[in-house]
């Protein structure tokens, strides 16, 4: 069983998706752009999320370690911040290690059906989505990596 976090913002109700193809996207915010098909044949964390919902900041540091201890899975967080001075601010306070883009429209989000914060889609080398986690997660979990490494 993966640890799951019960805390999220704004949780609603979520579908099934998982083993569906994942939803193209291209974001960009000025500085970084996101285009998900160029990570077709890797396994990616898509993680939704924003600098002031508690349970973001409460799994961040968790983020930051699975990255730096498996920097092979791309991290591709996508934050729904509005206000891009709060956002950059973040970024370099939390010294955030992975790909981050501004997506203040919610264009991915809403493609994912993302009603909370954080949301993380697990997607397979096929761009296929294998799992949903809500809520602040423990990435470094050992039932996650191995869960990962099934893909």
């Amino acid at each position: 069983m993966l640890a799951l976090t019960a805390f999220g913002c704004d949780r609603g109700s979520h579908p099934s998706e998982i083993g569906i193809p994942a939803p193209d996207f291209s974001v960009a915010d000025g500085k970084t752009s996101i285009h998900l098909a160029d990570y077709r044949g890797r396994v990616v964390l898509l993680n939704f999320w924003a600098s002031w919902c508690a349970p973001c900041i409460v799994e961040l540091p968790s983020l930051q370690q699975f990255h730096r201890d498996h920097p092979d899975y791309p991290i591709l967080a996508v934050s729904i911040d509005e206000d891009e001075g709060a956002y950059r601010r973040f970024l370099i306070q939390r010294q955030v290690n992975f790909i981050t883009v501004r997506d203040p429209q919610q264009t991915a989000a809403t493609k994912y059906g993302t009603t909370g914060w954080p949301e993380t889609f697990v997607i397979d080398r096929q761009g296929r989505i294998r799992r949903r986690f809500i809520g602040a997660t423990n990435w470094n979990d050992p039932e996650i990596l191995r869960f990962l490494k099934t893909l």
